[in-house]
């Protein structure tokens, strides 16, 4: 029995096989903007499929950065939005608690984290924006690590500087392990 996401690469393992070969890179780069598939498990999927590695790397990687940019983007905006929302609500709280004689309101709880977030800011912790995001694709995709860096407060600029370095490096290493698994079979 196979899990969805085992249907997905199967389908664009399909697909990168039937498709002209130059448009195999096109479907290698929208296969790495999926969350869990991403840069390396396209670029696995095209060298698997007969895609030169250097090529099904660099697809799978502009893939996975395309989107990981519009999801930093888009976390940026809706974090500016959030703070501001939040700075505007406590000033009104603020001038409500002043008037109505100081009597405090007990905050919301907090909604639980999922473990791989815990661990990502974990790591962010200890091992700053590099660390965390060399780290992150072992626990969750870069989808999810850049959105959780973005919402933490990293600027925007340095999220990009270190998904792009982790995504090229995590992809090429995938290449190179997949390209060496399929010259050992061949020979």
């Amino acid at each position: 029995m196979s899990s969805p996401l085992d249907d997905l690469v199967a389908g664009f393992q399909h697909l990168a096989a039937q498709v002209p070969e130059w448009l195999q890179p096109l479907v290698i780069s929208l296969a790495g903007a999926v969350p869990f598939v991403e840069g390396e498990g396209s670029a696995a999927i095209g060298v698997v499929a007969g895609l030169h590695p250097v090529v099904a790397g660099v697809a799978g990687v502009i893939g996975n950065l395309v989107a990981v940019t519009i999801v930093v983007l888009l976390g940026s905006r809706i974090r500016e939005a959030a703070v501001a929302r939040r700075r505007r609500t406590a000033a009104v709280r603020e001038r409500e608690l002043v008037g109505a004689g100081g009597v405090a309101v007990a905050p919301e709880p907090a909604k639980p984290e999922s473990k791989g977030r815990r661990r990502v800011k974990q790591w962010l912790t200890r091992f700053g924006v590099p660390g965390a995001s060399l780290l992150a694709p072992i626990a969750l995709p870069t989808h999810f690590t850049a959105a959780t860096l973005v919402a933490s407060g990293v600027p925007k600029g340095w999220v990009l500087l270190w998904q792009a370095i982790a995504i090229v490096l995590w992809t090429t290493l995938v290449v190179v392990i997949a390209s060496g698994v399929l010259a050992a079979v061949a020979s």
